[in-house]
């Protein structure tokens, strides 16, 4: 998974940390007087970022209207400006109040009011498409509004430990500027902190809040993160890094003004723990309550994050259904290997098996990494038979970070920095070793980065004739169903090795059916957290402990593993129209480049852009 993949800690799960308007600035007076001062605004990151958010785009009214909204999207939202290598708010957290969250959603309404004002007759072909893409990921933004998330959501994947425990990752610091940007920013965690409560305590009167289950986990990481030495936060690290060409001065300063900042942290993540403690806990949702039906306007907030993470117009009852029938399918398929695996074609007993033999799993966290570069360097020596268009990032394996691992999931994916200063990363759980199993390795690289989510966002970053909003788009079901796809795509690619390896492709299959199946029980028909964590455990073969902290996941974020299957599915489906439409004149290169070539964009869009170029390819003569 990855942000719109990588749902862990994501730029878009920082996005969502809160600070009061005004607040988290760093005025110049209060600057440590060893370090350099402020830099004027509009750098030439910022620059380069204002080019790049037209590159592609022909007509002038369109470039400005894409222009005016990166420029607002970037300011708006500093944490994915600093990913993306624009560095003039690297003070900034995002402002989030009553006031700004409703700025906002007038500044999308007008943003689409303009879209919509440009008659797309005037406009060519791409521009008609660009202009399509940007419609509509603004209707699924303005759409979501009424969930109200940031009154609710408290998750363990959502609350400032999984938060800002990322930062120094996400912001090094190499020179006393960005030391002081640093710090400023590290300043105004507290106050976001205590913005997310007041937020938090907004949705109490309106009768919206998370779970008990939710609240008890981000309760366990406050206790763990306060129980740790400040020393040891993460938010520390950039103090004892090096710092080629620092004067001691500059040392001194910068290492005293950090350590102040996080030491007013503690007090708010305590006042946080007892606002979870004293108030939160006594109306927090119970496990039978655990859906968003549960909450105020609920049904029509789940038909919002359906349309969101979809892209597609279809009901709860339609996927419902749709995930059942992939179970069964799926199911009828492990039956047959699991015949030829262990003598039995009882799907109880082979999940019995593959969850209760021990000579099935890692023995040390070293072997669980080891298997994922393995996999990694597997795909990548085969990836240039299948694609045409190969990514210029590298991609490499990292550990999921010690405080988040007991509580989030078997993998992630985080973007290569733009600049190239980070190579995507593929990230692993290596927590509790004896937990994660040896024949589910090879398909989980390849989703997480070779030819998955690493072969597709890198190479939509890359992109030179494709405007930024398009590059950078958060279409779940595109980037995810890309990523599902290839787990299909890795039989013939040949990267599955035995049946086993084959057995842990089936039970992925099977767990993404099942989250149509789950996602849409929880969230529009009322089941409760066990009925959700039950049916996984009867239909696929994750391990007790994956499939709670799954299910937790399903909770907090209503809609979002919808796109995994229902995206596969579609492009599954283009695939084989394809193939049958042109017979020998199919070529499997150029349908994946042309998948990949236009960057994320939601699923009957791409279909109509691929059959554009598949027949503008095969109109042209050989050779």
């Amino acid at each position: 998974m990855s942000i719109a993949v990588s749902i862990a800690v994501s730029i878009a799960a920082l996005g969502a940390c809160i600070r009061p308007a005004g607040e988290g600035e760093v005025h110049p007076e209060a600057a440590p007087a060893a370090l350099t001062a402020a830099p004027e605004r509009g750098d030439q990151g910022l620059q380069a970022a204002l080019a790049e958010a037209q590159a592609g785009v022909d007509a002038p009214v369109l470039q400005q209207l894409l222009r005016r909204h990166w420029a607002w999207h970037l300011e708006r939202h500093p944490l994915e400006a600093t990913r993306l290598g624009v560095h003039d708010y690297d003070d900034r957290l995002v402002e989030v109040s009553a006031e700004a969250i409703a700025a906002e959603g007038r500044a999308l309404r007008a943003f689409l009011v303009d879209a919509r004002a440009i008659d797309p007759a005037t406009l060519s072909e791409r521009d008609q498409l660009t202009l399509r893409i940007f419609e509509a990921e603004l209707l699924a933004k303005v759409g979501g509004e009424t969930c109200h998330l940031e009154t609710w959501l408290l998750s363990s994947a959502n609350n400032p430990v999984a938060h800002w425990n990322y930062l120094p990752e996400l912001q090094p610091v190499t020179t006393p500027e960005e030391g002081r940007l640093y710090v400023a920013r590290v300043r105004a965690i507290p106050a976001a902190i205590r913005a997310q409560s007041a937020l938090l305590a907004d949705g109490l009167v309106a009768h919206r809040v998370t779970t008990k289950e939710s609240a008890r986990r981000v309760r366990e990481m406050l206790d763990r993160q306060l129980a740790q030495p400040l020393a040891q936060w993460p938010l520390m690290s950039p103090i004892t890094a090096s710092h080629p060409g620092w004067t001691p001065e500059q040392e001194r300063a910068f290492a005293e003004e950090l350590t102040a900042a996080v030491q007013a942290m503690p007090p708010a993540l305590a006042e946080l723990a007892r606002f979870i403690d004293g108030t939160l806990m006594d109306w927090a949702r119970t496990d039978a309550e655990s859906g968003v039906v549960n909450l105020p306007q609920g049904r029509a907030c789940y038909r919002s994050q359906i349309r969101l993470y979809t892209s597609l117009s279809k009901s709860a009852e339609e996927i419902h259904k749709t995930g059942l029938a992939e179970v069964e399918r799926i199911n009828q398929e492990m039956r047959a290997l699991g015949k030829e695996l262990f003598g039995t074609d009882e799907l109880a007993e082979i999940l019995r098996r593959l969850r209760g033999d021990p000579s099935l799993y890692f023995d040390s966290g070293e072997a669980v990494f080891a298997a994922a570069q393995a996999g990694l360097a597997a795909a990548r020596a085969k990836i240039p038979d299948y694609f045409g268009i190969l990514p210029k990032a590298e991609c490499v394996v990292r550990e999921i970070p010690d405080y988040e691992a007991p509580y989030t999931h078997i993998a992630y994916y985080r973007h290569p920095v733009p600049d190239g200063s980070k190579p995507g990363e593929y990230f692993v759980n290596t927590y509790r070793p004896e937990t994660r199993p040896r024949f589910e390795a090879r398909v989980l690289a390849i989703h997480e980065s070779i030819p998955g989510h690493h072969l597709q966002l890198a190479i939509a970053q890359e992109l030179l004739e494709v405007p930024a909003f398009r590059k950078h788009a958060e279409q779940n079901a595109f980037v995810e169903g890309w990523a599902l796809y290839t787990e299909h795509l890795g039989e013939e690619m040949g990267l599955y090795e035995s049946d086993l390896d084959r057995m842990g492709k089936l039970s992925f299959a099977a767990w993404r059916a099942s989250r149509l199946v789950v996602d849409t029980g929880i969230h529009a028909f009322g089941w409760s957290r066990e009925e959700g964590e039950r049916f996984l455990l009867e239909h696929t073969a994750l391990a007790a402990n994956n499939i709670t902290n799954e299910v937790d996941r399903y909770i907090n974020w209503p809609g979002q593993a919808l796109g995994y299957k229902l995206g596969e599915l579609e492009i599954l489906r283009l695939r084989s129209a394809a193939e049958a439409s042109f017979g020998e004149r199919f070529d499997l290169k150029v349908f994946h480049d042309l998948i990949l070539g236009g960057g994320p964009m939601p699923l009957p869009i791409l279909e109509e852009r691929l059959w554009r170029g598949l027949e503008a390819r095969a109109a042209k003569p050989a050779g």
